[in-house]
């Protein structure tokens, strides 16, 4: 099998043979976070594709993929590691008759030791990707941990000391831009920005992930999309949610789309009431 790193274009293929279609962009981007060894920082709107894009990777690439799904309150015991306690306590109560010394070199050691998915992906000895998904949903204490991963791809424990990688994880962080992420994080990060596709790219995209839609229904939808888009709401719907609208619409039967067959099935491309209201409106007009 060849390589889907050999080139930008070999990655836009090798993508595009799993239904995920990259552009110039995105494809050069990877390539060089590949052979650069560097983090890349992916922002966009929700839904257009950037854990897909991880996802897509790890496939091509044959590489196992560990996500991080980041949240508010996520700490270093979920992001890295932690001891096992409970078993540490255990393996203290069962031996009274040795000094502390010696216990405490015990329990402080790889078998009590609970990896987390950033520890994983540093000591997995096959290259992996590695996905930090929604980085901007952490604090900036949180996200300040990250640095040492992305910088030198090693971690490091005071009691078993640092722990470096035998092999360069692809790693991918996503974002939302709910906050702005600290310039340190950023410097250490290749930057891709997936923003909407055209019309003709999400007829493509359409086409692609919903094997049975038909070329002019693919059409439609993606027309339809980027006028919704072009309007005023709270939230404008996804690629996913164009894609989900297209399956929506294959299994009620529906070959064209009119103002009833908006009106009846809108709720799959919109999750707000007052962005329902105002894309009826308009699109009525």
């Amino acid at each position: 099998m060849s390589d889907p790193f050999e080139s930008p274009g070999a990655l836009t293929d090798a993508l595009a043979g799993i239904h995920y279609l990259a552009d110039a962009r995105i494809a050069q981007v990877a390539f060089l976070a590949h052979r650069l060894g560097k983090p890349v920082l992916v922002e966009g709107p929700a839904g257009v594709g950037k854990t897909e894009l991880a996802k897509s990777l790890a496939q091509i690439s044959g590489r196992k993929l560990i996500r991080l799904q980041c949240y508010e309150g996520l700490d270093e015991s979920r992001a890295l590691y932690e001891w096992n306690y409970k078993k540490q306590l255990l393996r203290i109560q069962a031996d009274t008759d040795h000094d502390w010394r010696d216990i405490e070199g015990d329990i402080f050691s790889e078998e009590f030791l609970l990896t987390r998915p950033l520890l994983e992906a540093i000591r997995s000895e096959e290259p992996v990707v590695l996905l930090i998904d929604e980085i901007d949903r952490v604090e900036m204490e949180t996200e300040a941990l990250l640095l040492e991963v992305l910088s030198d791809f090693q971690v490091s424990i005071p009691e078993l000391g640092t722990i470096r990688s035998t092999s360069t994880p692809l790693v991918l962080l996503t974002s939302n831009n709910t906050r702005e992420l600290s310039e340190a994080l950023k410097r250490r990060c290749l930057f891709l920005h997936i923003g909407y596709p055209t019309q003709e790219r999400e007829h493509d995209i359409l086409l692609a992930r919903v094997p049975d839609l038909g070329d002019r229904l693919a059409t439609e939808i993606a027309r339809v999309a980027r006028s919704v888009r072009a309007m005023d709401l709270k939230k404008a719907p996804s690629v996913s949610e164009t894609i989900d609208w297209a399956r929506t619409l294959l299994a009620l039967g529906i070959e064209h789309i009119d103002n009833d067959v908006i009106e009846e099935t809108v709720h799959v491309l919109l999750k707000y009431q007052t962005d329902i209201d105002r894309a009826l409106k308009e699109l009525a007009s």
